[in-house]
């Protein structure tokens, strides 16, 4: 068991934020939460202490809107199309491995050629690669020729698309992904107009409650989402209210219609928005705003691999929601608890909770004030198991030799490397330990301990020493014989120095003879003693 206490705790219920909390995280799961003096005292002493300081620890992140078969760069999709499976289940343990060094945790993957999303999670799942837990859909229902036909899901009409969700809930989804209009990344789909008819749109969610499946759809235009609504999906993606012109004009009944059925939306803002946002113009700004102001639930999503979303930038998009007027908790809120409810694991994940999964995050600051906080990650747990996260490298001159000595039994995080705490040259599961700064700044605890650190140990890191028992502090009994025989001293050696191995001229090895009634034992012994003269 392992001991996470730092100054502050956002365990993402009502509580706010706890001063002086504490985690205890037993294998993959959250055994106790809450402030640090009113752990038990038989659990503090049976678990191993982390102590991260000056540092806010929070659930671990979710992003609602992932497609871990793009790559992130202009013209992921054209690559996707002319890859091989192979090489797009390779691509996706990459990303997978991404968002969860950026601090995700919990990832839903909605599009992907085939059973690639399937084979991908249960990897994760298995510990075959490292990743967040994953919500996978199979290939997103469209029309032919319509978004993302090429991923395999074109269908039309109700019987194909009933008989679509039937195939794809015995692959083992774990929701339906239907295109509602068309997309920006398909050559001659337009965004804004609908592609299901609502008789299509309610087949496909009638088929898939029944098998126990929830429905996202992606929907940009005004009647798409309208006819997605009126279907009764479960999440809405993008919901941009685009018109023909390109500028984004929302309907305020409709805004007003999705909040009353508690309609979870996925804006899917990215590090692409927050980059050009002063440079957009405000006809075309995302209607987050005016979704947030009218009580809409918002949920946090990336639209991660699609043209300038890479996997790692997941803290860029949250900023971004920031921008667009959500306050920080309520921006954390979006990607953690509310995030869970809408991918429908809440039950796992999502919060800091006695019996949830023990997925964490560590910042430096406090995000419920400034959400940039989150871009000082320090810490990852993933079900239970540290995960290594980017940390800045100091400049030389604040770099300082860490002078605690050290303490039988203790640990520090990391490889032992040439320059003890000040840095390491250790690796971990995702590669290459990042160098941490000095120990007065808390060195990260996210590098798997490996050995002793020749330079004393980690000030975070201390396990209480076990009592020696009192057969081990008894004095040894010596070996018979030890004392027995002569000692002698050679020439030119003072006393006590063991002679060299090597025999000089003039010496020969002394024996001892051991009689016995019936055997005669000649027993070497390891000194030897110059040889002296016997004439007169």
């Amino acid at each position: 068991m392992r001991y996470y206490t730092a100054d502050r705790l956002i365990t993402g219920d009502r509580d706010g934020c706890i001063r002086y909390g504490g985690v205890l995280v037993d294998g993959r799961v959250i055994r106790w939460a809450g402030p640090d003096r009113e752990v038990p005292p038989g659990l503090r002493r049976k678990s191993e202490h982390v102590a991260l300081g000056p540092l806010t620890l929070l659930p671990g992140l979710i992003d609602s809107h992932v497609h871990l078969a793009l790559d992130g760069a202009p013209g992921a999709m054209d690559r996707m199309r002319t890859a091989s499976d192979s090489e797009l289940y390779a691509l996706m343990l990459r990303n997978a491995g991404e968002l969860l060094s950026a601090g995700v945790t919990t990832a839903r993957d909605l599009g992907a050629p085939g059973d690639l999303g399937v084979r991908v999670r249960d990897a994760v799942h298995a510990g075959l690669a490292p990743g967040p837990g994953l919500v996978v859909s199979g290939a997103p229902l469209t029309v032919p020729e319509g978004h993302c036909w090429f991923m395999g899901g074109a269908h039309a009409g109700e019987q194909a698309l009933r008989q679509a969700v039937r195939e794809q809930a015995r692959a083992g989804v774990d929701l339906v992904k239907v295109m509602a209009t068309g997309g920006a990344l398909t050559r001659r789909s337009a965004p804004w107009q609908a592609q299901f008819t609502q008789e299509e749109l309610t087949a496909t969610v009638d088929e898939a409650t029944r098998a126990g499946l929830a429905v996202a759809a992606h929907a940009h235009g005004t009647e798409g989402i309208a006819a997605a609504l009126r279907a009764g999906v479960h999440t809405i993606e993008h919901c941009s209210f685009l018109d023909e012109s390109g500028a984004i004009t929302p309907d305020a009944g409709l805004v007003r219609r999705i909040a009353a059925q508690g309609v979870h939306v996925c804006p899917t803002i990215s590090a692409r928005f927050t980059a050009r946002r002063d440079r957009l113009d405000p006809r075309r700004l995302p209607a987050l705003s005016v979704l947030y102001q009218e009580g809409v639930s918002i949920v946090a999503g990336t639209d991660a691999g699609t043209d300038g979303a890479s996997p790692h930038a997941y803290v860029e998009g949250l900023i971004g929601m920031a921008r667009l007027g959500m306050p920080p908790s309520e921006v954390l809120a979006a990607a953690t608890s509310r995030a869970a409810r809408a991918l429908r694991v809440e039950t796992l994940t999502g919060r800091i909770a006695p019996g949830l999964r023990a997925d964490l995050v560590a910042v430096e600051g406090d995000p419920t004030h400034d959400v940039t906080a989150l871009r000082e990650l320090r810490l990852v747990v993933a079900r239970g198991q540290e995960i290594r996260s980017p940390c800045p490298l100091p400049a030389p001159a604040e770099r300082t030799r860490c002078a605690t000595a050290a303490v039988p039994g203790t640990r520090w995080a990391g490889g032992a490397g040439p320059g003890g705490h000040d840095g390491c040259a250790g690796t971990d599961r995702l590669g290459p330990c990042v160098p941490y700064g000095p120990c007065s700044r808390a060195p990260s605890p996210l590098h798997r301990p490996r050995r002793r650190c020749r330079h004393g140990p980690s000030p975070q890191r201390t396990r209480t020493p076990r009592p020696r028992p009192a057969s081990a502090l008894a004095p040894r009994p010596r070996r018979p014989g030890r004392s027995a025989g002569l000692r002698p001293v050679h020439p030119g050696r003072r006393p006590g120095r063991r002679p060299s191995s090597g025999a000089r001229p003039g010496t020969r090895a002394r024996t001892r003879l051991s009689c016995s009634a019936s055997t005669l034992v000649v027993t070497p012994v390891s000194t030897r003693v110059r040889v002296a003269s016997t004439e007169p």
